[in-house]
């Protein structure tokens, strides 16, 4: 096991003289290429000059790539590119890269290509004095931890894996969002917006307000034996009780499970059992779009059925939502079930912190196993309050004056990370949307911009393309200009996609910082800094701070240069996960045995010839077609790129001849009607923009695609509707909208 203080690290990873190789920026002087626009802004020259150096660095790594160095010998390196500038023109197909203006990247945080290499390589060279340093001047900690500041091993082969930083050292994340923020004059601020499903609807925290409210659930939790290390789940929609039952857990040391509100009675049970928490939250019902969802009924049922199970609940409290249902229409357990409204603000506005150590557990966040059984990932609680925190500032350009919307639900990883942690740790003002993006119209989203003047919009790229089938009508006809920067989360963004919602939402005045990262990475991993690169459309770009990500090969031989193949991380970074829940044994087998070193993702990911990374999705959503390996990802983006589809997802079926065969859904843009025309004009595009291997051989017409109210795909689904199996689709509880594979279905042989 490997133990660090502060002296720096001795080994120079490989993506840095590979990130300087491909800039024509010297480690010597971290020359900056020379930018050349001709008068339409549109053409890019990139220019510099290399300086001598020695570049024998004791690289440790398997396989040491020689074109990961520089020259040896000053050379000139020329590359055009076209381009177009940020705030001058709309990305076109032609636009090989986005360009940041200066107006732009002169006011950012990372200004400029050399200073985040500067950055980065002081994160790689010196990670415990890089993190520590933003540790020490950006957090509170009631106590330091001591000369060591982490410690990892994450080769099986030496021993278990483990991961540590900060251990020693005693914080709370709830006082570092709240009290910490209000003690530095943000009291009066807005933390929290809030908007109902239904318009004319809303609500407002502030910093001093939303403490009250955490200290009153606090109290009360602690008041029916909630302690330090129990666990509490939390099954309830983006109401504000959401962040503040998060809070609250945080601050008293309890460890949060939130569960996603969509979740069936039987998934919910499941969490409980593995879990046994103290106490459950909810709420008695929900309106999402005009459908109102019993979520009371829905937890009634998983207590009775984790109860056969034996494992009891004693506490389950309950929000009265008064826009979806009343309480006296409330099914109800006397002696168990307890109405929020009744106790909770009978109980004091102040609460005592629960410091805890850097590595004791801050929540479990469920996700699924290929198995079938859901993984409790564990975050624990000093190295996740930096990382996500200094992710969010980064990776957003983030700005005091900010107004920041991120539409996921705190079911995710990403509204822990994005929605309530990282935003609040660095005081913003965030706000919560309880509805449907397209209810009652596809212009709400920008209608809540122009309400409450969001200037940092975060969402998925399923959304995005589903509000590009409704037109543009429906979002020039808002103004948008507080906009800022745009973000993308949760799978690749195609490039039609990442143009529509550059030109068409941000009015091609924004970035789009498009993150890869993972519930298991606790933060972004890849990201682009708006200000600092240039951007290609649909690439995640490259590593943040103190990240290391390496292509290797089945062998699990790193691969240099230009690449595709499995993605991994050397190194540990403060916000990974530390365990599986009660399974470290499944931790260790699923990420870290497969390549014995690195921690494996899971995902493909090609590295182009400028260094820039393209994820291409799961590692298990490749298709085999006659031994062609065809990533699921590669051929939804070339159907997409088809003008006349807005949406599409593919899977593989058993092909008697070939082995696999590529089977794709696809949802023409509203207005196009199904026609034999349309399906060989898709077949063709594939075949020209891939090649003939990857043309897809059966077309199925899908009015909408299964998809979680979160938006995620339900590719589960879609292979067994594929492949005729129609007896095992499973739980489609989590659907926005079961009804969708009832039409699937019908239209199987169309």
């Amino acid at each position: 096991m490997k133990s660090i203080g502060i002296s720096p690290r001795p080994i120079i990873p490989l993506i840095l003289p590979q990130l300087e190789h491909r800039y024509k920026i010297s480690r010597l002087n971290h020359r900056l290429p020379l930018l050349h626009l001709d008068g339409a802004g549109r053409s890019l020259l990139l220019m510099a000059s290399l300086n001598n150096h020695n570049h024998n660095h004791n690289h440790h790594f398997r396989h040491a790539d020689s074109t990961a160095s520089p020259p040896s010998s000053a050379v000139a390196k020329i590359s055009h590119l076209k381009a177009v500038v940020l705030g001058d023109a709309p990305a076109s197909e032609e636009d090989d890269v986005v360009l940041p203006s200066h107006d732009f990247s002169r006011q950012a945080l990372v200004p400029s290509q050399q200073k985040y290499l500067e950055m980065y390589k002081a994160s790689i060279e010196n990670p415990a004095g890089f993190w520590s340093g933003i540790a020490s001047s950006e957090f509170y900690w009631k106590q330091r931890w001591g000369d060591q500041v982490y410690s990892e091993n994450l080769d099986v082969r030496r021993g278990n894996i483990k991961i540590e930083w900060f251990k020693g050292g005693i914080t709370n994340v709830c006082y570092n969002c709240l009290d910490r923020n209000i003690d530095a004059g943000l009291a009066d601020k807005i933390a929290l917006y809030w908007e109902s499903n239904e318009p004319g609807f809303d609500a407002t925290l502030t910093y001093s307000q939303l403490l009250q409210r955490v200290c009153q659930l606090a109290n009360y939790l602690k008041s029916v034996g909630v302690r330090k290390g129990d666990a509490v789940v939390v099954y309830l929609p983006m109401l504000m009780e959401l962040p503040i039952t998060m809070l609250a857990c945080s601050r008293i040391g309890a460890v949060h499970s939130v569960v996603f509100a969509g979740f069936s009675s039987e998934s919910l049970a499941q969490r409980i059992v593995d879990c046994k928490p103290k106490v459950v939250i909810t709420c008695n019902a929900v309106k999402r779009g005009p459908k109102t969802v019993f979520l009371k009924d829905i937890v009634d049922a998983a207590l009775i059925d984790s109860a056969n199970k034996g494992i009891s609940v004693d506490v389950c409290l309950t929000y009265e939502n008064q826009l979806a249902l009343k309480r006296e229409k409330t099914k109800w357990k006397e002696g168990r079930d307890i109405w929020w409204e009744d106790v909770v603000p009978k109980y004091p506005t102040s609460s005592d912190v629960e410091w805890v150590d850097a590595e004791d557990p801050l929540f479990l966040l469920y996700t699924s196993g290929s198995t079938g059984k859901p993984k409790g990932v564990l975050h624990t609680t000093g190295g996740y309050m930096v990382y996500t925190a200094t992710t969010f500032k980064y990776a957003f350009d983030y700005k005091d004056s900010d107004v920041y919307w991120c539409t996921a639900d705190c079911g995710w990883i990403t509204g822990h990370s994005y929605v309530t942690y990282g935003p609040m740790l660095n005081g913003a003002t965030v706000l919560l949307y309880e509805g449907a993006p397209s209810y009652p119209d596809p212009g709400r989203c920008w209608d809540i911009v122009d309400k409450y003047k969001v200037t940092i919009f975060y969402t998925a790229p399923t959304l995005v393309r589903s509000l590009m089938r409704d037109g543009d009508e429906y979002v020039t006809r808002y103004s948008r200009k507080s906009l800022r920067v745009l973000g993308s989360v949760g799978e690749p963004i195609n490039p039609s996609a990442w143009r529509w919602f550059f030109n068409v939402v941000g009015g091609s005045r924004c970035p789009i910082s498009d993150t890869w990262w993972q519930t298991e990475t606790g933060g972004f991993m890849i990201t682009p800094l708006p200000g600092a690169w240039p951007q290609k459309p649909g690439s995640a770009t490259f590593p943040f701070f103190g990240i290391q990500p390496v292509i290797v090969d089945e062998k699990g031989v790193e691969l240099g240069g230009e690449c595709s193949g499995y993605l991994c991380v050397k190194s540990s970074w403060p916000g990974a996960f530390r365990t599986l829940y009660g399974d470290h044994e499944r931790y260790e087998t699923t990420y870290f045995k497969p390549f014995p070193g690195y921690y494996f993702t899971g995902d493909g990911c090609s590295r182009d010839k400028d260094g820039y990374h393209w994820l291409t999705g799961r590692v298990d959503d490749v298709i085999n077609v006659s031994g062609h390996r065809i990533g699921t990802a590669e051929v939804e983006s070339a159907l997409v790129s088809h003008p006349q589809c807005a949406e599409a997802a593919v899977v593989g079926v058993e092909h008697q001849v070939k082995g696999q065969g590529i089977y794709a859904f696809v949802t023409p843009v509203e207005g196009i009607s199904y026609s034999d025309e349309l399906r060989k004009s898709l077949i063709l595009t594939v075949r020209t923009q891939i090649g003939a291997f990857a043309a897809p051989d059966k077309i199925h017409w899908a009015p909408a695609l299964p998809k979680t109210r979160s938006g995620k795909i339900m590719r589960r689904i879609l292979r067994k509707i594929a492949a005729r199996q129609l007896d095992e689709l499973g739980d489609t509880s989590t659907l926005a909208d079961p009804g969708v594979v009832d039409q699937l279905i019908k239209l199987a042989d169309t």
